[in-house]
């Protein structure tokens, strides 16, 4: 695939030029125009070593996504189908030859007994995680899934978007799975570097690297404009994977007319017999993570950055400070869990698990320490149902204009999480968060925001402009 150019990233990691700290500080310079900035400035900004120069990254970073996103953190949480797999990916709990996993498929019944737990926890938008298997390959299943858990409602509570990770399908079936109204569909590389990801995929139909580098391209002729893409970070040199991962990036933009809606930055952990992700071939440190994050938010300012639970408490904290826009809580990754969880006598499925966790926090506990952070959660799906989506949602965000909708959307959603289901901790924390934060907006804003939040009060649900 011509557009992942590895002679070309192989030069910028060589260059000399781009290891020069007068350089350094004006390509950050250059990205508080929030403009974006090239491939080879990433590759410099990658080769930050000195404190002062990573403070400079770190709070150019927080103030690009507080300048778009402000202090919004959208939560979400996955929802595995099944655990069983055809392909042999070295650095997956549910490799087909992990003979140590138990395997598990969901019903559609039990698919609408997870998503129930997921809304009676608060949840409104989920990430529908599909996994590549004869049993639910096949895109009516997964429609049948997705109508099951968008059938749902719980006191006025309800999953309103479904977002969708699933293997490369045919155009025709992306244009069946758009059919079903989801959100983004999401789709990791794993890794970039195609030597990396032949030895990482040794059997199954994930083996084929262009297949899968090319599934955006077919979502988005099947009419799906809100992709995200991602890397699995420690399988290969970060940096290189950094700069592949702005490449793709950069190539939709120029082809598709959009960029990724979302950039995810998933971090090897450990998992049920799986080498790769057990002893990490080019594990990442923490300062190197904070780092490719916070280029990436200088590189794609407009983009998502998402955070999983694979990371530990203390550090989502500290990411959160360099361009981090959304976050998943209280997530489980092995099918069925949720609904297990609800048993007292359950002692979880570790040998059902995709991969460890760092952040084993309940959604409400997250909430909490978010509000303490001084960031505002966000359960909002507007966008999505009034069809700001694709180059219409980077529009809005380019030109100022998505932040005076989505402050007061997400202030709306988490009011009504705290009416529905914060305990009185949250509740406590959450309201003085939220007083202050209306304050802030300007009158007109402000006042239709404090609309919303009084319909809220008086027992109307799922209430946005």
């Amino acid at each position: 695939m011509e557009f992942i150019n590895e002679e070309r990233i192989n030069d910028i990691l060589k260059n000399p030029a781009l290891k020069k700290e007068d350089y350094q500080k004006t390509v950050i310079e250059k990205a508080k125009l929030k403009k974006g900035i090239s491939v080879e400035e990433a590759g410099a900004l990658l080769n930050i070593e000195t404190p002062e120069l990573y403070q400079e990254l770190f709070l150019t970073a927080n103030e690009l996504k507080q300048s778009i996103y402000g202090n919004r953190l959208v939560m979400f949480a996955p929802l595995y189908l099944t655990n069983a797999c055809v392909n042999n990916c070295l650095y997956c709990g549910f490799r087909k030859d992990n003979k140590e996993l138990t395997r598990r498929t969901l019903s559609i019944d039990e698919v609408g007994q997870e998503a129930d737990s997921l809304i009676r926890q608060g949840h409104k938008r989920l990430l529908l995680v599909c996994g590549e298997h004869p049993k639910i390959s096949n895109v009516e299943f997964v429609g049948e899934a997705i109508r099951k858990i968008y059938s749902l409602d719980y006191n006025g509570n309800n999953i309103r978007r479904v977002n969708v990770n699933i293997a490369p399908l045919s155009l025709e079936d992306f244009k069946k799975l758009n059919s079903y109204e989801i959100g983004t569909y999401q789709l990791f590389q794993e890794t970039y570097h195609y030597d990396t990801y032949k030895i990482m995929h040794p059997s199954g139909p994930k083996k084929d690297y262009a297949y899968r580098l090319t599934a955006p391209n077919r979502a988005f002729e099947a009419g799906i404009d809100d992709l995200g893409i991602g890397a699995l970070f420690g399988l290969t040199d970060p940096k290189w994977e950094t700069l592949a991962m702005l490449m793709h990036a950069e190539y939709m933009e120029a082809t598709l007319g959009v960029g990724p809606h979302t950039i995810s930055v998933p971090r090897l952990e450990p998992a049920l017999n799986a080498p790769s992700a057990n002893q990490p071939p080019n594990a990442v440190d923490d300062l190197t993570f904070k780092k490719i994050i916070a280029v990436l938010r200088l590189a794609a300012p407009y983009t998502g950055i998402i955070l999983s639970t694979r990371e530990r408490a203390e550090l989502r904290r500290e990411l959160f400070n360099v361009g981090i826009s959304q976050i998943s809580a209280g997530s489980k990754t092995s099918p069925g869990s949720y609904k297990d969880s609800e048993n007292p006598e359950s002692h979880g499925q570790k040998d059902m698990e995709q991969f460890s966790l760092g952040d084993h926090r309940s959604l409400n506990e997250v909430v909490k320490d978010v509000c303490e952070q001084g960031y505002m959660p966000s359960f909002c799906t507007a966008c999505y149902r009034s069809g700001r989506t694709g180059d219409r949602f980077m529009a809005l965000a380019k030109d100022g204009t998505i932040g005076h909708i989505c402050s007061p959307n997400a202030m709306a959603t988490f009011k009504e999480y705290m009416i529905d289901f914060a305990d009185k901790g949250t509740i406590e924390v959450g309201e003085k968060a939220l007083a202050e934060q209306v304050e802030k907006l300007p009158e007109k804003t402000k006042n239709k925001t404090k609309s919303m939040i009084s319909k809220l009060e008086n027992g109307e649900r799922d209430v946005y402009f």
